[in-house]
């Protein structure tokens, strides 16, 4: 699978999500002023919050798919990441900022007007188009997690591309606040009590929070520039090593650009007798050889050096390794 047609999966995804979560809006909605229930109404602002957030990134996909131009030479890859932020700063406010409000309130009012029946049902209906949405995004998923070889909660957990993990946990976080919502319907329903209505449209607004938090995390680290997983940096390493008249990698530094865009830059120490020519047929096969066989890399920059066995070469790697713990940088 080719990087356009990963796109074009992803913003299949998203749109199938959107319109899933907007329908259940709706109904949701409609649901919650009729039956009078607070964890009806939260879950409709957690579903008008998904709605909103799928729309966001489906302008991310779109904004990041314009091609690299003079003043942004490496294209516009991270600009995804920018507006997947501001879809995990929004279900942060209007989701999970409501839910938990509004069920502070249905606790200190204890007041219940209207039927419960409708809210079964919608509920019931919405779980199963949310089931619809998710099964989309797990097929996607396990595809990407073939396509690099690992397994499905990996590639979840790795994954450059924010819009299928966002709808992967957005789905996921509906379908739990929907059994929320209605153990605490029907808690109040039983016991007359609104106490867990009121409890289970809280518990609705913490699990909003925690899927925002998740997701901005994520995108912020992608924003700030984040290298490849640690397998694929030792395989493009392998393979960099493995050219004819290379000596020795002293430094590879990778970074994600956007969902589909990575860029690999290395010193590397080549042989000695290697001359001009077999340094540019060199960084001509590197190139060659890590597009071929990773189509997301599309920047690869060789930076000849020359360094002591046991010096210059020891302590590039030590500042790199300290660079992927965290750790100072000491010169």
């Amino acid at each position: 699978m080719t990087a356009s047609d990963s796109t074009t999966e992803s913003v299949g995804t998203v749109v199938v999500a959107g319109v899933a979560n907007l329908a259940i809006a709706v109904a949701k909605l409609a649901a919650g002023l009729l039956s009078g229930s607070a964890a009806m109404l939260s879950e409709a602002a957690h579903s008008v919050a998904d709605t909103t957030t799928e729309v966001l990134l489906y302008v991310a996909l779109r904004r990041s798919a314009h091609p690299a131009d003079v003043r942004h030479p490496f294209g516009y890859g991270k600009e995804s990441y920018v507006w997947a932020f501001l879809a995990a700063l929004f279900t942060f406010v209007a989701g999970a900022g409501f839910a938990v409000t509004h069920g502070v309130t249905t606790i200190l009012v204890h007041e219940h007007g209207g039927e419960y029946g409708v809210a079964y049902v919608v509920l019931a209906v919405s779980f199963a188009i949310e089931a619809v949405s998710l099964a989309r995004a797990v097929r996607q998923i396990r595809a990407g997690s073939r396509r690099w070889r690992t397994t499905p909660r990996r590639f979840l957990r790795l994954t450059a591309d924010t819009t299928v993990k966002a709808v992967f946990l957005e789905d996921s976080a509906a379908l739990v606040g929907l059994v929320i919502a209605g153990a605490g319907l029907g808690l109040s329903h039983a016991t007359g009590d609104e106490l867990y209505d009121g409890l289970a449209s809280i518990l609705i607004g913490l699990l909003l929070l925690v899927v925002a938090i998740i997701l901005a995390r994520n995108n912020i680290s992608l924003l700030v520039g984040r290298a490849v997983p640690e397998r694929l940096h030792r395989e493009i390493e392998g393979e960099l090593a493995a050219l004819p008249t290379v000596h020795r990698i002293d430094t590879l530094l990778t970074m994600q650009l956007g969902p589909d865009d990575v860029l690999v830059a290395a010193k590397v120490d080549f042989d000695d007798d290697a001359t001009g020519a077999d340094i540019e047929a060199a960084a001509d096969e590197a190139e060659r050889r890590l597009t071929g066989r990773y189509p997301q890399i599309g920047y690869v920059f060789l930076d000849p050096t020359r360094s002591t066995p046991g010096t210059d070469g020891q302590r590039a790697r030590r500042i790199q390794e300290r660079r992927a713990q965290g750790g100072p940088h000491r010169t």
